[in-house]
């Protein structure tokens, strides 16, 4: 399978920086038809910012948006803004395919729901790190999703830091000036153009670092902040000293880890009637039994609607990884495994397997994974050199085993790109905002560990925390009534009460869970 850039990248960056946008002219916008028939509700725009906030007037940067109009204009509030992580995911695709569900009909009645491409993202002028698709996934193929033996890892050291430096040649005039808080600034621009006064912005994943930095740099113009998932800000900038490259200093292998288990517990729980790993043996005797094989006898699903896909060791842990995300989707997880674990395949079960993973693999959509390098690179420190990352991998997976290496070879772009735009914001993050913020974590977050909520919360003088008291990456995105309620009475009311917690309406592996796992909750928050 082709190499997922951003299941994998660490992050760099240098300075405090100031707002610097209030010079900038605010940008008109002429909404359009998406012009596709299943868009009709959906309004299209470009928009025109500086690319360098220091020289207002001078070159410009294109910023794709999208809008889905408040159902009840006469009660309109004003618009939502939101932003589904990555870095480098989608706003405008996120809005499109998310929108109308993942947000209460009250909140739909009060708000436009905005999404926008982060600059270098998406329709927002690309980075693109080859001439084409075609080429960038030839580069990919050559490398397995991160390294596992020794033999390895000197060749892909060479070839990643080679992608790199491949995606600077081509884009790194767009790379520099993409820090979270040139975003920052363009969401307030954005702001201004819709005619809102205050900023109300829902943050997942990523997102939530965004929401830190905008806060930050303009704390007077907040009116609400979901702040869904976090990432706690001094970990994942470097703000606080940590060496480690920036996943691992943010805690996902342990998180995964846990989450792993819990998996794992409930597959046992549930019986091979809805777990079928459990009708293999004890799930973790069979998961750590196959993951050990596969480092040396990887297997090929033969589909029939479809060319061979061959399973690595390394393959199958960001699969791992990135099925945890969302235990709706645990059942169809526990099947893809499986059937790995097993030395034949029935032709069934190769195009379920096929399927799932040609469901995850939505980041090597062109344009680039490289995308994720600008906000990542120059948002945070990293001092690590490639050649301590054989020797941080090993300790992060004795730590977190699978996830820990996985996490920890994520950095390894940034030793080329590093931080060249003194906009970024990198600290201090003690938040001046005044109004309400709601922060909301999961207990089992696989990617963003719920023990960076509370922390996170407490840089804001008036944050309200809630937890989910389950399994997802995120607390809030189409886990149930309760969460729900939560949120639309903070946007809409900017009530909300410290301390709250929900439970999931669906447990994972039950029939319910297996019938709500929807598509497009894989364009919801990824770190």
């Amino acid at each position: 399978m082709a190499l997922s850039v951003a299941a994998l990248l660490g992050l760099t960056g240098t300075t405090a920086a100031a707002p610097r946008s209030s010079s900038a002219p605010v940008p008109k916008i002429d909404w359009q038809s998406c012009g596709e028939l299943k868009l009709a509700d959906f309004q299209c725009a470009t928009v025109e910012v500086p690319t360098d906030y220091d020289n207002p007037d001078g070159e410009t940067t294109t910023i794709a948006l999208t809008r889905l109009p408040a159902t009840n204009p006469e009660r309109r509030i004003g618009s939502l803004f939101t932003n589904p992580g990555g870095p480098g995911y989608s706003g405008v695709e996120f809005v499109q395919a998310a929108g109308k569900t993942a947000y209460q009909p009250s909140v739909r009645e009060h708000f436009d729901i905005i999404g926008f491409d982060p600059r270098g993202v998406g329709a927002s002028d690309p980075v693109t790190c080859f001439a084409n698709a075609e080429e960038e996934a030839a580069a990919l193929a050559r490398m397995p999703q991160f390294p596992v033996t020794s033999a390895e890892e000197k060749p892909f050291t060479r070839d990643m830091l080679a992608f790199a430096r491949s995606c600077m040649k081509r884009s790194g005039d767009r790379i520099v000036h993409a820090s979270s808080a040139n975003v920052a600034r363009d969401m307030d621009l954005l702001r201004a153009a819709v005619g809102d006064k205050k900023l109300t912005f829902a943050g997942y994943s990523y997102g939530t670092f965004l929401g830190a930095t905008y806060a930050k740099l303009f704390p007077h113009n907040v009116r609400a902040l979901v702040l869904d998932g976090t990432l706690e800000p001094e970990s994942y900038s470097g703000y606080n000293g940590d060496p480690r490259p920036v996943v691992a200093r943010i805690g996902s292998g342990p998180a995964a880890s846990r989450t792993y288990g819990e998996f794992l517990r409930l597959c046992k729980a549930a019986g091979p009637d809805q777990c079928a790993l459990a009708g293999l043996g004890d799930p973790r005797t069979v998961m750590e039994h196959t993951l050990e094989r596969l480092k040396s006898e990887p297997v090929t699903i033969d589909p029939p609607d479809g060319p061979p896909v061959k399973i690595t060791y390394s393959d199958a842990v960001v699969q791992l990884f990135l099925g945890l995300y969302f235990p709706s989707g645990w059942p169809a997880l526990a099947e893809t495994f499986a059937t790995l674990a097993t030395p034949s395949h029935t032709r069934k079960e190769a195009t379920a397997v096929s399927k799932y993973l040609s469901t995850l693999r939505r980041s090597e959509d062109y344009p680039s994974d490289g995308a994720a390098l600008g906000p990542m690179c120059v948002d945070t420190l990293n001092t690590f050199r490639p050649r301590d990352l054989p020797a941080l991998a090993a300790a992060e997976d004795a730590k977190a085993p699978h996830f820990g290496r996985l996490r920890a070879w994520g950095g390894l772009p940034c030793a080329v790109i590093g931080n060249e735009d003194d906009d970024a914001h990198l600290g201090d993050w003690e938040q001046t905002v005044d109004k309400p913020v709601l922060v909301i974590g999961s207990r089992f977050d696989p990617a963003t560990p719920y023990e960076a909520t509370r922390p996170f919360a407490d840089k804001f003088p008036n944050a309200r925390v809630a937890t989910l008291e389950g399994w997802a990456h995120g607390g809030s995105f189409l886990q149930g009534k309760c969460m729900d309620s939560l949120v639309t009475r903070y946007l809409v009311e900017l009530k909300a009460t410290d301390g709250a917690s929900c439970k999931p309406d669906v447990l994972p592996f039950t029939k319910q869970a297996a019938e709500r796992f929807p598509e497009h909750a894989l364009l919801a928050p990824a770190p």
